[in-house]
């Protein structure tokens, strides 16, 4: 890891990309499901919303994967909502939260290869023909019979 990135204010998402501590919008609540008493006392759920124009670092392109990646999660104002209650304390559904967000980033950084036009080949085309011609046979076979 380079020297400058040990560097970078506020929260490393990805090599060469942060964002400030101050984007990352925490909210907590009461999770759903079973549990028994720890459910209905405790605020574990956590939701984080962060905006996708506020993680630096991404190119212009990364950013509308990034979107494209999010799906659903991206609200009409452009803020990413994750959300997790899978854990039994705030902090570790609020690290669960910040790992998915790492995840999405780490996605959208890579760039999908282009697809090369191929021509089957001479050979697949004469197998693909003869496959087609058999079949037409047996079909003729089975209707001539009746």
């Amino acid at each position: 890891m380079p020297a400058h990135e040990n560097n970078l204010p506020g929260i490393r998402l990805a090599p060469g990309i942060w964002t400030d501590r101050s984007e990352l919008r925490f909210a907590f609540c009461r999770s759903s499901g079973p549990g028994g008493q720890n459910v209905n006392k405790v605020n574990t759920k956590t939701e984080l919303r962060v905006n996708a124009r506020a993680i630096h670092g991404l190119s212009e392109t990364a950013l509308r994967r990034l979107a494209k990646l999010a799906g659903r999660r991206l609200t009409a104002n452009g803020d990413i909502l994750l959300i997790s209650e899978r854990q039994r304390t705030q902090e570790a559904n609020r690290t669960a939260c910040l790992d998915r967000l790492r995840g999405l980033v780490l996605s959208a950084q890579v760039e999908p290869l282009q697809r090369r036009n191929t021509r089957p080949t001479r050979g697949s085309q004469h197998r693909r023909l003869e496959s087609k011609k058999m079949h037409s046979r047996i079909k003729r076979i089975r209707s001539a019979q009746w």
